[in-house]
């Protein structure tokens, strides 16, 4: 991880923790995840929206009075507005997709939940990502929610990784493997 992303997740980590602990205690955990969410969806779906976060060519009052405008739009929590603006009064609108991601995993640590990051050569039917899902949950004693991502460079097989947690079952590394088995006798 370089230096600079780094500090970006230092600084998201600590706003999203300030978050979270806000919505609970004012009992809105429910209104988080909705804004949360729409937030992630506008960051995903409008690259006018990642150029306001991440330019230099905006100053703080433009930053400041777009993210306003934008929260009223959205019909974001006042606790989530007060946030975006005090971001972007300090110039750390950058942080605002490393905040969202860590208020993600808080929440859904606070549901109970876990996400296991799924890589395959090809995409999982729903029928396999269920069944996947059913066994770690198993494993892990949580609910568990797939992210899969689709890496054919592995061939065939699994990466699974839950928390700090690994499994490859992937005929890649197994291919590595046995070529630093045959390197080791030969």
């Amino acid at each position: 991880m370089s230096e600079t992303a780094g500090i970006s997740t230092g600084i998201a980590a600590r706003y999203a923790t300030a978050v979270f602990d806000l919505a609970k205690e004012g009992k809105d955990i429910k209104a988080l995840e909705t804004d949360v969410a729409a937030l992630q969806a506008a960051i995903n779906d409008s690259a006018d929206f990642r150029t306001l976060l991440t330019s230099p060519l905006y100053n703080r009052d433009e930053q400041g009075a777009a993210v306003l405008a934008i929260a009223k739009k959205m019909g974001l929590s006042t606790t989530v507005s007060n946030v975006l603006s005090l971001l972007a009064a300090k110039r750390r609108l950058f942080v605002l997709p490393h905040m969202l991601a860590v208020l993600q995993d808080r929440l859904a640590e606070e549901r109970g939940e876990i996400t296991a990051e799924v890589t395959a050569a090809k995409s999982l039917t729903k029928a396999q990502t269920e069944k996947l899902a059913k066994t770690l949950s198993g494993q892990v004693g949580k609910t568990v929610t797939i992210k899969q991502t689709v890496d054919e460079s592995i061939i065939g097989g699994l990466i699974v990784k839950v928390g700090s947690r690994m499994i490859d079952t992937s005929i890649a590394s197994k291919l590595n493997a046995l070529q630093n088995t045959m390197k080791e006798v030969g």
